[in-house]
Parts: C-alpha cells; structure tokens; sequence
C-alpha cells in the first residue's frame, strides 16, 4: 500500500518555502521593502537589544519554532513512506532516525538559549512576566518529554531477541508514556508560538522577523492538514508490525486523534511469531 504526497501537500511546501525566501530576500536587498520591513514593530527608528538577549531569542526560535515542530511532523506523518511497500516492508526507522536528531537539537539549543538569559533582570511589566512564565513551563514540557521517552519501556516484537516487550504487549507502561508523550507534545505547540510572539513584542523585533514566522507556520499547519486529510497518520503499531491479528497490539484501538489504521488481515502465507536474533531500537 504505498502512499502518494497529495499534490496539495507538494504544493503548499513549493509555495511556503517560496514565500519565506521572499521575505528574507526583500529584508536584505537595499530599498524600501527593507527599509520597512527592518522598521521595529514599535515604529521606533532603531532596533536594540543586549547581545546575550538577542542570542537567547535566535536559540529559541531556531528550537520551538523551528527544529522541534518538525521532529513533531517527521514522527506523525512520516511512519511509512511513498517509497515503501507496506505491510511488505515493515518498521523503516527514517521517522524516528529524525524524530530523535530534530528533537534533540532543539533541546540543545532550547538549553543554550536558557543559559544565556538565566540571571537576566528582565521588564517589570505583565508581558514580560507572562513571556517568563510560558518559557519555563514550556522548559519544563521538554523535560517531562525526555523523561518520559526514556522511559517508555522496552520494544518487544518477532524481530527482536525478546518477543515480549512494552510496545508490542501495549502494557500500561507504554499505554501511559504514549498518552503523556504525545499529550504533552502537541499541547507545547501553541504555548510556544505564543511564547515566541510575546518575545518579539518585548525585544520589539524587526517587521521581517514576525512575518518570516507567521509564513512558516502557516505553511507547516496546512502541510500538516492536507497530509491529515490524506492519511498520512499510520498508526505506530501497524508501522512497526502491520496489522496482522496476531499482534496484540492490534486488538486495541490506536492512542491518540485521526490515526488511520487499517483492518487487521493476515497475510495469505503468515509468518511464525519467532524472536529473530537482533535487537532493535525502542520507540
């Protein structure tokens, strides 16, 4: 059953990427778009803000805004591949290869970019008050995102050196890390464009610099509704194992919204349920 890139999907990444390029270019070519799109959001007639400030918001950026909702993307949409066979070819980890590197880079950075404000006197107003605020909490949402994956149990399954296992059993361990991991995940999301939007307000960002994130997620937020609607979103389990009935993990229904699963038919010439002699990563 391959999957096809709906042409919507091609389309709005061509037409988002395109946009985004625009704006950076028209922010640097000399001439009046960069004249006003250099203006800070106040009107003021120049754009100042400490070194380890304007630091602390580039990490940030780079992070939430960008690093991080893509590992989140890459690990929904992204488990089987239009180049692949499935169910004949079974569990390709390119999802979760890039899941793990985007996720824990914006980590690094998100870290870095805490470190250089820590110590920082910061405004006395309610703004800047609330931008504390969200950003610890939403620092506290990464780590409770760590710990939780590194602690979501073993994997299990016919090709692994153990068949039992957290994953493949589905057991309360796994049930509850899949709830809070991806609860968690997709919660943080609006928290951080919020977080990030009242950040410019503060270092009253250049005009460029709002747009230029607006644009992106725009284009992230429809890329993810056309793959939604072409779905995109395969269940985990079936990814890894198909969707054989006797899985256990089959029997139940997938955790988490619009999850495509399909109907859970054996193939014609079953496999034994045999424990192969190599082991896996755990996801």
């Amino acid at each position: 059953m391959p999957l096809a890139l709906p042409a919507c999907a091609r389309w709005t990444l061509a037409l988002g990427l395109a946009l985004c390029a625009g704006i950076v270019v028209a922010a640097v070519v000399p001439g009046w778009p960069a004249q006003w799109l250099g203006r800070p959001l106040s009107r003021a007639d120049a754009h100042q803000v400490l070194p380890s400030v304007a630091w602390h918001g580039r990490l940030m950026v780079l992070s939430w805004g960008l690093l991080l909702p893509l590992g989140m993307l890459a690990a929904r949409f992204c488990k089987v591949l239009p180049s692949q066979a499935w169910p004949d070819e079974l569990d390709r980890k390119s999802w979760w290869h890039a899941h793990l590197w985007l996720q824990g880079s914006g980590m690094v950075l998100m870290s870095a970019g805490l470190l250089l404000i820590v110590g920082h006197p910061g405004m006395p107003d309610s703004l800047a008050l609330w931008h504390h605020a969200c950003g610890w909490l939403l620092a506290g949402c990464a780590a409770l995102q760590l710990c939780s994956g590194l602690l979501r149990g073993s994997k299990g399954g016919p090709a692994s050196a153990c068949l039992r296992g957290d994953h493949y059993d589905m057991s309360a361990r796994r049930v509850v890390f899949e709830c809070v991991h991806k609860g968690i995940g997709w919660s943080s999301l609006p928290l951080a464009m919020a977080t990030i939007a009242i950040g410019l307000v503060l270092a009253d960002a250049p005009r460029w610099m709002p747009l230029l994130l607006c644009a992106w997620w725009l284009t992230l937020a429809v890329l993810a509704l056309a793959l939604q609607r072409a779905g995109w979103c395969i269940d985990t389990y079936q990814a890894i194992w198909g969707p054989d009935p006797r899985h256990p993990g089959n029997r139940r229904a997938p955790i988490g919204w619009g999850i495509a699963r399909f109907a859970s038919q054996p193939r014609s010439t079953p496999a034994p349920l045999a424990p192969a002699r190599r082991t896996d990563h755990e996801e």
